[in-house]
């Protein structure tokens, strides 16, 4: 999408996870500290100072919600830290929202699933990480457990006590929903969902509208790609789109995304500058209705697993 005024990420609109109000349009810190390689332990670590200018550049874009989790980092870089070096003192308006549950060791390896007693250690690391005396929002990140009662009812506890603001839950089914909710609020739902992929999550990103909860979809560009990025041929139905409005493929997917739902929140990451701005930008971008259905269609005919 081609434009001489800079795109700012008010554009997609606002939402409000418990009192706080974020735009619609958000950043992922995933990728910053590995230079657009794999999440993986070794993976090469990503260029310093570039990775400050982007998350400086995102809130200049207006950007006031970045998802981050103090698992995310490779062999010289975090994260985390690369959040508190770039954005504190942190503004006012600026929201991070973090998860638990995952670990790793020190040279990358994950460690087995947090007990409810661990919890605190991890949100505490986060709270040092991030130089916070409170964290924003916190996702509990399920692991395939049955139920995830135990596990929320100790971030509820943190909750109570301070430390954390507002609870999400992430990579769930509906059943997790109801149960976290019969526990404390949820103001947010992290799963993978993007267009194309599998729609086993179509039902639960409705679910979450209907409950006032924000449905955040990770992997909404890079799609089956996961950690590795947006790597297969696109289908033509995108790229015609993109076609149309002068916009990349990335963009559209991020269009759709956004028209799912007012309560969905885009968090794609990069350590593009560029890339940044163009997926800021997807946030003005108007799919009409004929392009919507055909989307629509695509998605549909993505094949269950």
């Amino acid at each position: 999408m081609t434009s001489d005024k800079t795109i700012t990420a008010d554009a997609a609109g606002t939402w409000t996870l418990g009192d706080l109000t974020v735009n619609r349009m958000g950043f992922g810190a995933m990728r910053l500290p590995q230079q657009g390689t794999a999440f993986a332990a070794g993976s090469a670590s990503g260029d310093r100072e570039r990775a400050i200018a982007v998350l400086r550049n995102a809130v200049e874009l207006g950007v006031n919600h970045i998802d981050t989790a103090a698992f995310y980092f490779s062999a010289l870089r975090s994260a985390n830290e690369l959040i508190n070096s770039a954005l504190a003192p942190y503004a006012d308006d600026l929201v991070i929202t973090t998860k638990v549950g995952p670990g790793r060791d020190p040279s990358g390896s994950f460690l087995p699933p947090a007990t409810p007693g661990q919890l605190r250690g991890q949100v505490e690391e986060n709270l040092r990480q991030l130089g916070r005396d409170h964290l924003d929002v916190v996702n509990y990140r399920n692991q395939g457990a049955d139920s995830i009662a135990e596990h929320f009812g100790a971030l509820a506890d943190l909750r109570e006590a301070g430390l954390i603001r507002h609870l999400g839950i992430s990579n769930i089914q509906a059943r997790h929903l109801t149960e976290a909710l019969a526990i404390a609020p949820v103001v947010c739902v992290q799963n993978k969902y993007a267009l194309g992929l599998p729609g086993q999550d179509d039902a639960l990103l409705d679910l979450c509208g209907d409950k006032g909860v924000a449905f955040v979809p990770f992997f909404a560009i890079a799609g089956a790609g996961r950690e590795s990025g947006a790597g297969a041929a696109e289908s033509e139905e995108v790229l015609a789109v993109a076609r149309a409005h002068r916009a990349t493929a990335a963009q559209i997917r991020i269009a759709w995304t956004l028209r799912r739902g007012p309560h969905v929140l885009a968090i794609p990451g990069t350590g593009n500058p560029d890339h940044l701005v163009e997926n800021v930008a997807a946030g003005a971008i108007r799919l009409t209705d004929d392009e919507w259905a055909a989307l629509n269609a695509l998605h549909r005919a993505a094949p269950e697993v």
